[in-house]
């Protein structure tokens, strides 16, 4: 008789534990374990609990492959959460972790296989190559793909977050929390409209103070201080929550017809436009893509957009500062260009215009597609054809935690027809398809590994870039740790070209989530190890990094509703001597509006109780020695990255903290 410890882990969430039947049988090349009932029902199982139990086998099991889990209802049905099962053969061999991480939902059984992470060529045992066979057939019924809308990247097949598979589901506390924080934030702002006057437009700009309540943050308090002046509206440009719209200029658009004299007293003494468009201190922020879209009606009152071009200068001793800004695409009489030494309300409501255009721009573009939408064609991908002992799908998961439940609320609650834009943002409706839309259609993957990007925009040397200093200094942390990883599991790129799983996931994502992309840049086969170490580069570092500049920042800039304006109800001026305080307030949010914006904007952007830093691996997907020292050499790189920056921003009045390691997420979740 043969006698097996098997230690097994409950989930350490809420709900996690069971009083169900829990049934193991363990599985190895010369036969199978007795089925062994595990637990007394009710006593053991509990939340976070790890218990150890003896499995008996009547001869020698050889190596183990799998271990059978089994669940069955005992009085009522319990979901069980597992984490993982340890095995000690006889005679005090190796100890044996197989990770699991899954729910057990009704009348489950499952088979986990050893977690030492194995390719297709790894396994030769018909058994081994029949799970993996299995696992997938049933993972590609549970995960299928949906066309959500066209003209944009597929999506997870779930109307609803309620329809997805519950290992995809927030765990309970998240999910309390994501409904509290939204209700308490709707809450407050009810108790705002209620004090001051529902529907109505503000007085003047100092009247959005009175909904500065509970829901407050040091930088949304500097920025409303600053947000007038020229060098704040420059510093946005870079270190705000859409830093990369803004591009080197080294030829005046045909459509922005700058001259020298109009922009001369804004430049440095001794020199000119044209020399500092030769020596690359002029730069460009185009709004093209909002030329045209369609508008929201609020409250049976039009919506309006502009589609402006703004000119800055990198200025010696101010800064980057903007130095001419047109508010349409096709210049004319009813289209002026503002300039700083206009009347100070002129320039300031042409400035405001701009950041309405960012913040549709970075909502939707920037931050929804760039990021959610994008990791979610991987996450579905991954999920369809890699298995759990691949080692791609161990690298990836952790980064694609809570993905798809969060995309799936932003298309219920925030992008649907009744959704949050439709109620307060100029492009809710029709808009913010077609502005979705057209950047896809010029979305391309070189855009999405920031080395490229920084080049291509021509910004490499813009001083003070500190989103593109924190982003380069993650990227190589990034994709050092993958590189190591991909070596670590393919000795050479002819591994790479002959792993069948892997090129059908290359195959997914190309040819099913990123469809209707000719030019997107990327591949349906994938033929070195370079080629794969860089793209799983950009997948982590889009779903973490630049998820994180573009998310965690959004109430620091937005909660000043003047600063960033999610609609304006007048259209762009086209006198600058016309504007007056009352045209201004006429145009800015109104009161309830505002306070949306306000609410919405903290609850998104807010920290999670529950979020994992990038780096940190609570679900031990990897348990090879080998890949166990990579991750330890990557939490050491980033513990430096966390160190310089916490040092570079040290005395700084405004801080650049949003690439901080420690308060990066290890995917999105909100």
């Amino acid at each position: 008789m043969e006698v097996y410890t098997v230690t097994v882990a409950t989930g350490t969430s809420e709900y996690s534990g069971t009083n169900n039947y829990i049934f193991v049988t363990l599985v190895g090349e010369k036969g199978e374990s007795e089925r062994t009932l595990l637990d007394n029902p009710g006593l053991d199982f509990c939340r976070g609990a790890v218990d150890q139990y003896k499995v008996t086998s009547p001869s020698p099991l050889g190596s183990l492959l799998l271990v059978r889990l089994e669940k069955q209802r005992y009085w009522v049905e319990d979901n069980w959460f597992c984490r993982y099962v340890t095995v000690e053969p006889p005679g005090g061999e190796k100890v044996l972790t197989f990770p699991c991480y899954r729910w057990f939902i009704g009348d489950f059984k499952l088979e986990i296989r050893e977690g030492t992470a194995k390719t297709l060529r790894d396994d030769s045992l018909p058994q081994l190559l029949a799970h993996r066979k299995t696992e997938l057939q049933e993972r590609r019924m549970t995960y299928r793909w949906v066309t959500w809308a066209s003209g944009i990247p597929r999506c997870i097949d779930a109307k609803t977050e309620a329809d997805l598979p519950q290992d995809a589901r927030f765990d309970n506390e998240k999910r309390s929390d994501f409904e509290y924080s939204l209700k308490y934030a709707l809450l407050e702002l009810s108790l705002k409209k209620m004090a001051i006057r529902f529907g109505k437009s503000w007085n003047d700009l100092d009247d959005f103070k009175r909904i500065f309540w509970k829901l407050r943050s040091p930088i949304a308090e500097y920025c409303m201080e600053h947000w007038k002046e020229d060098w704040f509206f420059g510093y946005q440009c870079i270190n705000g929550s859409n830093p990369r719209m803004i591009q080197r200029c080294k030829k005046l658009p045909d459509n922005f017809p700058v001259t020298p004299d109009m922009v001369q007293s804004s430049i440095a003494p001794r020199t000119n436009l044209d020399k500092e468009l030769k020596a690359g201190n002029i730069f460009l922020l185009d709004y093209a893509i909002m030329d045209g879209i369609p508008t929201n009606t609020i409250r049976g009152k039009p919506q309006y957009v502009a589609a402006p071009l703004c000119l800055l200068y990198q200025h010696p001793d101010d800064g980057l500062i903007p130095i001419a800004i047109q508010l349409e695409q096709t210049p004319g009489p009813d289209t002026p260009i503002f300039l700083p030494k206009d009347p100070p309300l002129a320039w300031l409501l042409a400035k405001m215009w701009v950041r309405t255009s960012e913040f549709q721009v970075f909502q939707l573009l920037s931050h929804l597609l760039r990021t959610h939408l994008v990791i979610e064609v991987f996450c579905v991908a991954t999920l369809r054809q890699l298995p759990a002992v691949h080692p791609i799908y161990k690298l990836l998961a952790p980064h694609l935690r809570y993905t798809l439940e969060i995309n799936c609320r932003g298309r219920t609650q925030l992008i649907s027809a009744d959704g949050i834009f439709k109620r307060v943002v100029s492009t809710g409706g029709d808009g913010l398809l077609i502005l979705a839309q057209r950047e896809y259609k010029v979305l391309t993957y070189r855009s999405l590994h920031p080395c490229y990007d920084f080049t291509d925009r021509g910004v490499s040397q813009l001083p003070n870039y500190f989103y593109r200093e924190h982003s380069l200094m993650l990227w190589e942390a990034i994709h050092s740790f993958v590189s190591g990883m991909v070596s670590l599991y393919y000795q050479s790129d002819h591994d790479v070209h002959q792993d069948l799983e892997l090129q059908a996931w290359i195959r997914d994502i190309t040819q099913e989530g990123f469809t209707e992309l000719p030019n997107f840049g990327l591949h349906s086969k994938l033929t070195t190890r370079e080629e794969l170490s860089t793209l799983l580069s950009v997948a982590i570092f889009t779903s973490t990094a630049q998820h994180a500049a573009t998310n965690n920042g959004q109430f620091d800039w937005c909660a000043w509703v003047p600063n960033t304006p999610c609609t304006m109800r007048h259209p762009p001026p086209t006198n600058k001597d016309e504007v007056t305080m009352e045209m201004v307030m006429a145009t800015l949010p109104d009161v309830s509006q505002s306070c949306v914006q306000m609410a919405i904007t903290w609850h998104l952007g807010r920290p999670q109780p529950d979020a994992i830093p990038l780096g940190q691996y609570t679900e031990e997907y990897f348990t090879e020695e080998l890949a166990q020292e990579l991750i330890e050499r990557f939490r050491t790189e980033l513990k430096e990255i966390e160190s310089y920056i916490l040092t570079q921003n040290e005395g700084l009045e405004l801080k650049y903290l949003y690439l901080l390691p420690s308060r990066i997420e290890n995917s999105i979740t909100i």
